[in-house]
């Protein structure tokens, strides 16, 4: 009776403690609550990020003047030329020295021969006629055999074969010479490329270009070099005469000329490099007589960095019309590559040309060319500063004074060419106008115009006055332009 009990107890148990038995269920998620608090998360982490970014870009600048203080750029100039220099002008200070010291020279020889001639009267006694007669026979006596002896050896000198050619010697020493000074000024310029194929492998090449060093504005070192070997480099690296290398930034560039002007923090150039190195001086390009003169060729003349060539101007009167300026092509008889870079060096080891051979005609491709430094100069100044260049987009000729005489258009310059939807379009200017102030400026040259608008900020207006071809005359028209970038335009 017990067991039966027992299993009574047993088999109703569960029933008595389901009270004990417990279900757990999941929470209910709360949608909005938890996009709510994602979006309050992800707005303080933007906040956060912004007031980071925001305290760096405030504090980055005082913080590194701190670390790094530096002095105020100066500002670069080049000074411009206005009137050629004639032959006899370069000739005068040495002639004029050569004269003075020729002059010395007799003068103090003179003297020499005097002094001894009175001592020889002083020490011959005036009365004492037999002692006279026998000193001159002999000093006669004495002067015979000095003759005798000296004869045979001038015929017995042996001829040397080599000595014509030690002129040519002696000049290339020369030239090699002022190679040596002015290398110091050259810089390799390697443009670093990333490419990327289409299997996601990157590629990685190199660019080398010649650059020359122009100034030290106590804060960089500017380096003048071809701006198209640079186009989409991820990085630009300058190698230095004494093997050293430093990060390089394009400062300002021109697109007309393909120049462009690097920066090299001198934070990053050793003390030693510093002293190693030189800055180039610049030229002149516009000397009477210049053609026919010798110029050394330094650069990437045919592909090689360091290279250099001897030869001679051979012309100068080349021109190269581009859109608001007007530059003179030199041509010389070196042979170079396809596409050599660099400068022309004159004797004076002065920089007179930056080498460019993309004007050459299909004959002289090969001949190396540069263009004039001196209508350069205030191109460079502009560019060493960081300023922008303004452009207009007019192409002017000079007229000759024969053919503005017989036009009665004289004083001024021709527009040939007015490039589309530039700013001189926009305001009316057009081909055929005769160009004749720029300002408060009168037009004469190309030379004049270029220099007025190189002087002109692109936030100024300037006034731009031309004759207009009539029935019966020229009119004279005014148009207010405002220039833009040259790389906006």
């Amino acid at each position: 009776m017990s067991d039966e009990k027992n299993e009574e107890v047993l088999h109703e148990a569960p029933s008595d403690f389901e009270f004990l038995q417990e279900k757990i269920k999941e929470r209910p998620i709360n949608k909005k609550k938890l996009l709510k608090r994602t979006i309050i998360t992800a707005s303080m982490a933007v906040l956060f990020g912004l007031l980071a970014c925001l305290s760096f870009l405030l504090l980055e600048p005082v913080l590194n003047n701190w670390l790094y203080p530096e002095e105020e750029p100066e500002i670069v100039t080049f000074p411009q030329e206005k009137n050629e220099m004639r032959p006899e002008d370069m000739l005068t200070e040495g002639t004029t020295t050569g004269q003075e010291e020729s002059e010395t020279e007799e003068s103090s020889s003179l003297q020499e021969n005097g002094t001894a001639s009175a001592q020889m009267t002083e020490a011959v006694p005036e009365n004492s006629t037999e002692n006279t007669d026998t000193a001159e026979t002999e000093i006669n006596s004495s002067e015979q055999p000095k003759t005798e002896e000296s004869a045979p050896a001038m015929e017995t000198v042996p001829v040397d074969p080599i000595k014509p050619l030690e002129p040519y010697q002696m000049q290339y020493e020369e030239l090699y010479k002022v190679y040596r000074e002015i290398a110091s000024s050259m810089v390799t310029v390697t443009a670093v490329h990333a490419d990327v194929d289409w299997f996601n492998n990157t590629d990685q090449s190199e660019g080398t270009t010649a650059g020359v060093i122009i100034a030290n504005n106590n804060r960089e070192l500017l380096i003048l070099s071809r701006k198209s070997s640079l186009d989409n480099a991820q990085a630009i690296r300058v190698s230095f005469c004494d093997g050293v290398e430093a990060d390089a930034v394009i400062k300002q560039y021109d697109e007309n000329t393909d120049l462009a002007v690097l920066a090299v923090d001198l934070k990053y150039i050793g003390s030693d490099t510093l002293s190693a190195v030189t800055v180039a001086t610049l030229g002149s390009s516009i000397i009477s007589g210049i053609t026919g003169t010798p110029v050394i060729a330094v650069g990437n003349l045919f592909g090689y960095k360091d290279t250099v060539c001897y030869g001679m101007i051979t012309s100068k009167n080349n021109v190269i019309t581009m859109a608001d300026s007007e530059y003179k092509l030199m041509t010389t008889d070196i042979y170079a590559g396809t596409s050599p870079s660099g400068i022309l060096v004159d004797m004076n080891r002065e920089v007179i040309g930056i080498i460019d051979n993309s004007h050459n005609h299909e004959e002289t491709k090969n001949l190396l060319s540069a263009v004039g430094i001196t209508e350069l100069k205030g191109l460079i100044t502009k560019l060493s500063n960081g300023e922008d260049i303004p452009y207009v987009g007019i192409y002017v000729q000079d007229i000759s004074e024969q053919t503005g005489s017989e036009l009665g258009i004289l004083p001024g310059v021709y527009i040939v060419d007015i490039d589309m939807d530039s700013p001189a379009m926009l305001k009316g200017i057009q081909k055929g106008d005769i160009l004749v102030r720029a300002g408060t400026q009168q037009i004469n040259s190309a030379a004049d115009y270029m220099n007025v608008l190189r002087n002109v900020h692109v936030e100024n207006s300037i006034d731009i006055v031309v004759r207009r071809a009539s029935v019966n005359a020229y009119e004279e028209m005014h148009f207010m332009i405002q220039p833009v970038k040259q790389n906006e335009g």
